[in-house]
């Protein structure tokens, strides 16, 4: 169990001291600290991951009622592997990409501190200790925001500033009212409100509930509070934005998770008023956020709205509390993280490469740099849900799920909604790939020239667009997973 606390501190100390020092000697010895202990925090998680179990690691009380402690299930191996994953890949394009960018130390020192609090959210064993972590994830993630210390940036990071706050505030409002009702604070499936307290004060806790999935969903980028993830994912470097839209995001979605299966119950929340509303906000962010990306002609910002729209994919499936749906949620949570990741490369390495950031600027982008490209196609087949792709398989859990819950409106409501979404996702994604391979007869080839990145951007983006591939083909083993999952909390 102790590799957890070397999962979670190491990177976050190993961060600090980037911070801390003073300018080191060579580039190459702050690439070496950074790489070591990306690769050593992933060799300390995924040995924790090897304690799966009924152990609880209790890292000190802070009150005789709230303390601080760690335990790792399965809910925590799949949120953990996608960071894992993820982080690890970013932070090597990283070494390519931040060669244009100042302040390399101090993004590197965040990157890691970020990648610490990450993987306590994944472990995070109850209610207050997740709270805490959360808070911190904030305010550690916001210079990855404003690292260019550009107007825009700070502007962006102060709303990502506010915003997450906010919600925080909101989700802490509710941690009193649990604290109050409940049995625990320790996330428990089912729940762990006892039902002297869902008679007594009923009411109180829907609207807890209600609160806590707006506060969660802030960071999720569900509507209403969603306006910051499109202003803030742009403006920060690339492979930032990258674990900013694959990963950071989920934290938001880890919450609502807890807070519906592990805290409130499916019991107390199905049927209710805030299972209707939630289902209502998910599909209203999902076709507007598919809307705004097919309007959008600067391709980061492009694809940041996509991320709304595609978190609430996730979202609804939460919310529908059916076996298949929730299946499918899952699923999606680590499709679309590295989908979204590897997009958010071929963005990064293209603006790397030719210092253009919008659509129609990148005809016969193809040509100049295929093998990205087919990258970029491939992994945007993904996020449409075309097979053999892991995104099919994930949206079809999602659909199916919808239409066997029953639930009046929306489970033929909801298929539609992703339906439509994934039409819109084409429209939106696929032109930068036929017009960067058939840029037409008028175009001037002739000033055409090779511009594929170096093995150290294109390695972790062919790793990602595999993945997103290996899911669809062999969704088995990962399927009877999550499965376990929604049998243990439905």
């Amino acid at each position: 169990m102790y590799y957890i606390i070397l999962a979670v501190f190491f990177p976050i100390l190993a961060g600090t001291y980037l911070l801390i020092r003073r300018e080191m000697k060579t580039r190459k010895s702050l690439l070496i600290t950074a790489g070591v202990s990306l690769a050593a925090t992933a060799v300390f998680a995924v040995l924790a991951l090897c304690m799966t179990g009924d152990e609880i690691l209790t890292l000190f009380n802070m009150t005789d009622r709230l303390p601080i402690l760690f335990k790792v299930d399965t809910v925590s191996a799949v949120f953990s592997v996608m960071t894992v994953i993820i982080f690890v890949g970013a932070g090597f394009f990283s070494f390519e990409y931040m060669k244009h960018e100042q302040k390399e130390k101090r993004y590197y020192g965040f990157y890691l501190i970020v990648f610490g609090v990450l993987l306590a959210l994944c472990f995070a064993g109850n209610l207050i200790t997740f709270y805490l972590f959360f808070e911190l994830l904030t305010l550690s993630s916001m210079p990855l925001v404003l690292h260019n210390g550009s107007k825009e940036a700070i502007m962006a990071g102060l709303k990502y500033l506010f915003y997450s706050l906010c919600g925080a505030y909101m989700s802490l409002f509710g941690l009193y009212f649990i604290e109050s009702y409940g049995n625990t604070l320790t996330f428990s499936p089912g729940g762990v409100l006892s039902a002297g307290a869902v008679t007594e004060h009923g009411g109180i806790l829907l609207v807890t509930a209600m609160l806590m999935l707006i506060g969660f969903g802030v960071k999720a980028g569900m509507f209403p509070m969603h306006a910051w993830l499109p202003t803030a994912h742009p403006v920060a470097p690339a492979p930032a934005s990258a674990v900013l839209s694959a990963v950071i995001v989920k934290a938001g979605v880890l919450g609502i998770v807890r807070v519906v299966y592990y805290i409130f119950g499916v019991s107390f929340l199905r049927g209710s008023w805030v299972q209707t509303l939630w289902m209502v906000l998910t599909l209203l962010t999902v076709f507007m956020g598919s809307m705004l990306a097919y309007r959008e002609p600067v391709l980061k910002k492009r694809l940041a709205y996509s991320t709304v729209s595609q978190l609430s994919y996730i979202l609804f499936g939460l919310s529908v509390m059916d076996t298949g749906a929730l299946t499918g949620g899952l699923l999606h949570v680590l499709c679309h993280g590295f989908i979204k990741a590897a997009l958010f490369l071929c963005a990064g390495a293209i603006i790397f490469k030719t210092g253009k950031t919008r659509v129609e600027e990148l005809r016969g982008i193809g040509k100049e740099m295929p093998l990205l490209m087919w990258c970029y196609t491939i992994a945007s087949l993904g996020l449409i849900g075309i097979p053999p792709t892991g995104g099919f398989v994930s949206k079809w859990y999602l659909a199916e799920g919808a239409l066997s819950s029953g639930i009046p409106v929306f489970s033929w409501l909801g298929p539609v909604i992703l339906l439509i979404s994934a039409l819109l996702t084409a429209g939106y994604l696929l032109p930068l790939s036929i017009r960067g391979f058939f840029p037409g007869t008028d175009f001037d080839y002739g000033t055409l020239e090779k511009k594929e990145p170096s093995l150290l951007m294109t390695i972790p983006v062919l790793i990602l667009t595999l993945l997103s591939v290996l899911i669809g083909l062999l969704p088995g083993g990962l399927l009877e997973l999550l499965q376990q999952i929604a049998g243990k909390v439905l």
